[in-house]
């Protein structure tokens, strides 16, 4: 559902300062904002607690079947008690009237003179969210079976690092590419293949430009 409409004569009418007014009239903004961030999964509820007894006095993206007019909660008549009361009250256990879970939080707002005059209170239905995660879990899991399958990478060997392989394989034996011995053309080409390095385009050339073989002996090293 969307927001309600709270015009002056839809209100229960409450008492305190104009500026205590103009504050809550402000927050309905914030409460109308953050519940049309979050069509469908959370609640938005402004509380005015100088009128306990009809405290809700917004509700955007109503999930739990309340009204505007609707006495305030156990939150609200603990900080009208207690102005030392925590502001914030977040990511609490809760539930809906028909108990689907929710996870709340509940902020007080106070006025110039230190005194709770309202509550924003978020209600955020986590039973549509837990199906969710646990696909988007199973999405991302990986077989524990194919652990052992060889490692490869889904990126493409460019002609640059295809070099620098090949040069660093030299350079471990203190000569350079040309210059290996056949047996270690062989096992670089051997090990290029294995890593994937082919399946680049051009590959094959590029590694007998190299290590300066024909581009048939290349793929007879890779047999």
């Amino acid at each position: 559902m969307g927001g309600s409409d709270t015009t002056a004569e839809g209100r229960a009418a409450a008492s305190g300062s104009p500026d205590d007014e103009h504050l809550l009239a402000e927050f309905e903004k914030v409460a109308q904002g953050l519940g049309r961030m979050f069509p469908g999964i959370c609640e938005v509820v402004l509380h005015d607690l100088r009128d306990p007894d009809h405290a809700i006095r917004f509700i955007e993206n109503n999930l739990s079947g309340r009204q505007v007019g609707e006495s305030a909660t156990e939150l609200g008549l603990a900080r009208i008690r207690d102005p030392q009361y925590p502001g914030v009250i977040q990511n609490y256990p809760n539930r809906f009237p028909d108990g689907r879970p929710a996870k709340s939080t509940s902020i007080g707002i106070k006025n110039e003179a230190g005194q709770y005059i309202a509550a924003l209170c978020l209600n955020l239905d986590i039973s549509t969210l837990s199906p969710m995660t646990l696909t988007l879990s199973n999405l991302v899991a990986t077989d524990p079976e194919s652990r052992d399958a060889p490692l490869e990478t889904l990126r493409d060997r460019s002609r640059r690092e295809l070099r620098e392989v090949i040069e660093t394989a030299a350079a471990e034996r203190s000569t350079t590419p040309r210059a290996l011995p056949r047996e270690a053309k062989k096992d670089l080409v051997r090990r290029l293949y294995e890593d994937g390095y082919f399946d680049t385009r051009n590959a094959a050339q590029t590694i007998a430009d190299l290590i300066g073989i024909s581009r048939a002996s290349v793929y007879a090293y890779t047999k």
